[in-house]
């Protein structure tokens, strides 16, 4: 297991992030977290230590910088953490470590806004998308362009995202499944519950993700 801390140059700032790589990684996963949350978000890096256990590589990353966080609205702007993770993904795309990997996203909260709007973006070239506890409602305009499965997941208390998951659900046009989690809240701190997100989004990424050829 290779593990980098790395510093990722965008056009307009430079972002921090950490990329674990198993040898002979079958792909990657790109995190986007939610609103107020970073690169060191325990639910996520929970996440991303079991699928790293799978032979699948991970990159945890800020979107915004510490200055930039310090604003509230920033949180919020779907529009920018969008540019923020497309550009991300390009440097994943383009680096050497990671050329050739099928990529995935999991966006959380606000992130699973800005991860279906950049598979809107990049179409073929994301090959599948979870969102734990998400807001795909943010990115409804751009869903039907979504090309890669995406799996939503909504815990089974957290009614009123549950409702916006649904309505996102009716609009995208691609391989599509939502899974509600019973007895979760929005953020999943019930025993057991996390785990579950963990495994089920395991399971799409090793169904979808995966590169044929992989061993």
């Amino acid at each position: 297991m290779e593990k980098l801390d790395l510093t990722i140059p965008l056009s307009t700032v430079t972002l921090q992030g950490e990329l674990i790589l198993p040898k002979n990684p079958r792909g990657i996963v790109i995190f986007s977290h939610g609103s107020g949350s970073s690169r060191f978000s325990p639910r996520n890096r929970m996440v991303a230590e079991l699928i790293q256990k799978q032979n699948i590589g991970t990159l945890l990353f800020d979107l915004l910088t510490s200055e930039e966080d310090d604003l509230y609205e920033n949180r919020f702007n779907i529009d920018l953490l969008s540019d923020r993770l497309i550009e991300t993904t390009q440097w994943v795309l383009d680096h050497k470590s990671t050329t050739g990997l099928a990529i995935g996203y999991f966006g959380a909260s606000t992130g699973a806004a800005s991860a279906l709007r950049a598979a809107a973006y990049f179409k073929t070239k994301i090959k599948a998308v979870v969102s734990r506890g998400g807001r795909p409602d943010l990115a409804i305009s751009v869903l039907p362009q979504v090309t890669a499965p995406t799996l939503l997941l909504v815990g089974g208390l957290d009614v009123p995202v549950i409702g916006m998951n649904k309505m996102a659900f009716d609009a995208l046009a691609s391989v599509k499944e939502i899974k509600i989690i019973p007895g979760a809240t929005h953020l999943f701190e019930e025993p057991g519950t996390l785990l579950e997100v963990a495994e089920a989004a395991i399971a799409w990424y090793k169904r979808y993700l995966t590169t044929k050829d992989a061993e």
